[in-house]
Order: C-alpha cells, then structure tokens, then sequence
C-alpha cells in the first residue's frame, strides 16, 4: 500500500503544530520582563495623571522618562473606565518643590558643646568662660539646600 505525499504533508503539519504549541515556555522566547516592566508602569502612570485630572501634556512633561504610547495608553483606558462608571477624577495636588531652608549647627558650636558635655565630669580641667557679649558669640548659620 503506497503512502500518498499528500498524506504525508498533513501529517508532518499537524505534528509541527503541535510541537509548536508550547513556544511561549520556552525561555528567551519572550518579551523581556524589563521592557513588560516599564510598559505597564508608564501605562500607571497615564491611567494615575487621568485620574488626578492632569492633563496628558503635563504628564509626559511630569514623566520624561517613561513611553508616550504606554501613557497615552493608560491615559485612554482611564478615561474610558471612568466615563463608563461616572467616575468623578480627584484634583491632584503638586508638591512644591521650593528650597527649604534647614539650619545646620555650626562645627565650631558641636566641638564647644562637646568640650562642655566632657567637662561636666571634670570641673577643675576646663577654665570658665568670660561671659561674651551675643554678637560674639557663634551662632548658627541657615544653610540653604534644596529638594532633589
């Protein structure tokens, strides 16, 4: 009894088939992890500025480093999700990010207080102190330093 090719022919096509029916478990096969990573936390982020009422320009401005495509995405999905639930966005509120002004003790005042501190336990080895007039004495400068 001879074997038709074209029998042949489906049966080599239904074995590749099923040989290829397993591709994605193969390792490197994939989309890398990373890149899924930072595709799905730029589409947050879209869907997080539509919601906190920010418009798309300012989000791309706010998230330079994220996908415009991934937020965009996002962005449209939310604003989707929230017209079809009546969904009321809530006004997001920017931190300022103005310099704050710390002050920072001088090095000169640590190194006196702790000359100080030593000489609680040993009044006779320090000398006392003439009594200063305030614009003599050292006094602690406003360091400024900024938010990063």
């Amino acid at each position: 009894m001879p074997i038709s090719s074209p029998l042949i022919a489906r049966l080599l096509l239904a074995g590749a088939a099923l040989l290829l029916t397993a591709c994605d478990k193969i390792p490197g096969m994939g989309p890398d992890p990373a890149i899924a990573r930072r595709e799905a936390e730029a589409k947050a982020i879209g869907g997080g500025c539509r919601h906190g009422l920010r418009s798309i320009e300012d989000c791309y401005n706010l998230n330079e480093r994220a996908s415009k495509s991934a937020i965009f995405e996002g962005w449209k999905e939310m604003d989707q999700y929230m017209r079809d639930n009546k969904i009321e966005g809530v006004r997001a509120v920017e931190a300022h990010s103005e310099p704050t002004e710390q002050i920072i003790p001088d090095d000169k005042a640590k190194t006196g207080a702790k000359a100080s501190a030593e000489g609680k336990d040993k009044p006779s080895a320090t000398k006392p102190k003439s009594p200063e007039k305030p614009a003599d004495q050292p006094t602690e400068k406003p360091v400024k330093k900024t938010a990063q």
